[in-house]
């Protein structure tokens, strides 16, 4: 089979794992790229991509096959993360949010009660799911929490502001982080998973955002909502347990949408510098342009073996955590990386909205932030080599 730079070295993947590569290759460039223009220019929410993914199976990609979920392996997941990004960063991301944050916590922690009200419905794709953990004073600081709950007959009341919600406006199923006291920490914190039609809750404008701007962003409010006993997502006072374990999931998530995003700068920066002549000769065969597209294939492949690694050790059961903050971390810096380099190759084509370059340096910038800044991966990666040197 004919490998190409964008396959990168294929190392260890299985003839499974290329089918629902080329397949989900083939429903990016064909679906999705088309839109991606309109999506980033308009601030464009993909309506009618969604009942296609839920068709294809991407919008329950890891969820086991009988809660209406493909069953795909974490590999398998990162691959189609990647090509949707690849196409779109916004598409890759309203997937990613969907299933990484909202449904495998569900499925994970959740009871069979849930899993019928919730999982099923967003595995299929007749619902779109979101996750509330940030707030406006608290992002890497997550136990810090003030959105408060309180115990009463009917179950819990909830009352506080949610922030930087990854398809808020749009959802309709929650997984909700809040603390019955301010005052203990992480210790305090319970997770909950409920509809986002319940009264009392309302929802904030749109963020106007640097990039992915066809991923619907807002804030989310609770005055007084009361949620049902049965909302409690695993036990009560163990759901900052339940938040860090769904990031780990998640990062490999975003490694693998930073992985799409350096991917397609890389891959319009090459057919661009084959074109553009200076000097009599295409760009391309100038020293400087060499070396740029040489170091941004680099990164492209070391960043995707980080992402692909961390996603098997997560399929084998191994302890992850270290390896998704490695991946997360570089990939999202190398697609900022490789973004701006592209941009440079480029010129002042780079800088206009006519063309794809800026695009990608923008929608590359927020995967150093979301789901742990690049500063929180750094901290992960260093207590746990700190702590093995220390047993």
């Amino acid at each position: 089979m004919h490998m190409s730079w964008l396959d990168g070295t294929g190392f260890g993947l299985t003839e499974d794992d290329i089918t629902i590569r080329d397949m989900a290759r083939a429903f990016a460039q064909k679906r999705v790229a088309p839109l991606a223009q309109k999506i980033d220019h308009e601030h464009y929410f993909p309506e009618e991509l969604l009942p296609e993914l839920a068709e294809l199976g991407f919008m329950g990609a890891t969820v086991p096959e009988q809660l209406g979920g493909s069953g795909l392996t974490q590999v398998q997941y990162c691959i189609l993360i990647e090509e949707l990004a690849a196409a779109c960063a916004s598409t890759s991301i309203i997937v990613s949010a969907h299933s990484s944050l909202c449904l495998a916590p569900i499925v994970n922690f959740g009871t069979p009660e849930q899993h019928a009200e919730f999982a099923t419905p967003l595995a299929t794709g007749d619902q779109l799911g979101c996750f509330a953990l940030s707030e406006p004073g608290t992002g890497s600081d997550a136990a810090a929490l003030t959105c408060r709950y309180e115990k009463n007959e009917a179950g819990f009341i909830v009352s506080g502001t949610k922030n930087w919600i990854t398809n808020g406006p749009r959802a309709d199923a929650c997984v909700l982080f809040a603390t019955s006291d301010l005052q203990s920490g992480y210790r305090g914190v319970s997770a909950f998973v409920h509809s986002l039609r319940l009264p009392g809750i309302t929802r904030g404008p749109l963020e106007d955002k640097l990039g992915i701007c066809g991923s619907p962003t807002c804030a989310i409010h609770y005055d007084n909502v009361q949620l049902p006993e049965s909302a409690l997502l695993g036990n009560e006072g163990k759901g900052f347990n339940v938040a860090m374990s769904t990031l780990n999931g998640g990062r490999t998530g975003v490694a693998a949408q930073a992985v799409g995003i350096a991917r397609a700068a890389l891959q319009d920066a090459l057919g661009y510098a084959q074109e553009r002549k200076t000097f009599g000769k295409p760009i391309c065969e100038h020293q400087s342009i060499k070396n740029y597209l040489a170091d941004m294939m680099n990164r492209v492949e070391a960043s995707r073996l980080l992402t692909l690694s961390a996603a098997f050790k997560k399929d084998q059961g191994m302890s992850y955590s270290r390896e998704a903050a490695m991946a997360k971390l570089y990939a999202s810096e190398s697609a900022s990386w490789v973004a701006n380099k592209a941009v440079q190759i480029f010129g002042g084509y780079g800088y206009v909205k006519d063309f794809p370059a800026e695009r990608h340096l923008r929608d590359a910038k927020i995967t150093e932030i979301y789901e742990g800044t690049s500063e929180i991966q750094r901290l992960v990666v260093a207590d746990s080599l700190l702590r093995e040197e220390q047993d």
